[in-house]
């Protein structure tokens, strides 16, 4: 871990920052560049104090975890991303076809979408970051452990995942699900271990998994057309439109409603009513 090197990377691409680059308001004049310690931290997910002992050279070193967060709160390219790994010591992931990394040019939209719920996921369904509409739509997914934290799992293996959709649209999604799960097994190939250990435990518990998977339909992520049970605001339709990277690993989901109409104005609601916690159903 190279510490001195470490304080100073983070510190110029910190100061490189504005905060209308990461969705935040511009507020008073700041007397420094950049991004405040406080606010890279808070991105990040982590204490301010914390993030204020790598820049000053002191504290543990971070677990990749923590320098992965980083990387994506300052906005940094693969190149940078990898750079900043090898400066705390660790090595740099492997540039498979699917990231946990989001892209700077695709988290710049999303920071720009402060009145549209947006979420970025993965070709496993994985939401990798989610922006405050879209925690208070769906609610949060991007802490949860293991297998859980990727939507096909969660929609064969829980209730709670499918309670968020309307009921008549249950079964269509359930095949849209696995479609879109085969489609990312195609294009990754057969050494996908974390698609083949997804797969392997749904056709061990799920016998509804397991039937519409023989069907091998195969579908990718594209518009859709959902209706929403928000705990708090009752049934939502939204227009569901996607945008993905280059490699169509990832993919940028936002939910809107045409203006005017009360769909729209739930979706204006929800930054009232906040994040819900949904409760898991076994």
């Amino acid at each position: 871990m190279d510490r001195t090197a470490l304080a100073d990377f983070l510190r110029r691409r910190r100061e490189l920052l504005r905060p209308e680059d990461v969705g935040l308001g511009v507020g008073p004049r700041r007397r420094t560049p950049g991004l405040r310690r406080e606010e890279v931290a808070a991105l990040a997910g982590m204490s301010a104090d914390y993030y204020t002992r790598l820049e000053q050279q002191r504290g543990p070193q971070p677990s990749e975890q923590m320098i992965a967060a980083i990387a994506r709160a300052l906005r940094l390219s693969l190149d940078e991303r990898d750079h900043l790994f090898r400066l705390s010591g660790h090595n740099a992931p492997i540039r498979a076809r699917r990231t946990d990394h989001v892209e700077p040019a695709i988290l710049r939209v999303l920071d720009r979408l402060e009145d549209t719920p947006a979420i970025v996921v993965n070709d496993l369904g994985e939401t990798l970051v989610e922006n405050r509409l879209g925690a208070a739509l769906l609610g949060s997914t991007v802490d949860l452990p293991g297998n859980e934290r990727y939507q096909p799992w969660r929609w064969f293996m829980t209730a709670d995942e499918r309670a968020k959709y309307a009921p008549e649209q249950h079964d269509r999604l359930a095949r849209a699900q696995v479609a879109s799960l085969r489609a990312a097994v195609g294009a990754a190939g057969p050494t996908d271990r974390r698609a083949a250990e997804l797969i392997a435990d749904l056709e061990r518990h799920s016998e509804e998994f397991r039937a519409l998977w023989a069907l091998h339909e195969v579908s990718s992520r594209w518009e859709d057309h959902k209706t929403f049970v928000h705990p708090e605001l009752g049934r939502i339709t939204v227009d569901c439109q996607v945008l993905h990277t280059e490699n169509h690993a990832q993919a940028l989901l936002l939910f809107t409603a045409p203006p005017g109409t009360e769909d729209a104005q739930k979706l204006e609601l929800l930054g009232v009513v906040g994040t819900q916690q949904f409760q898991r159903t076994e």
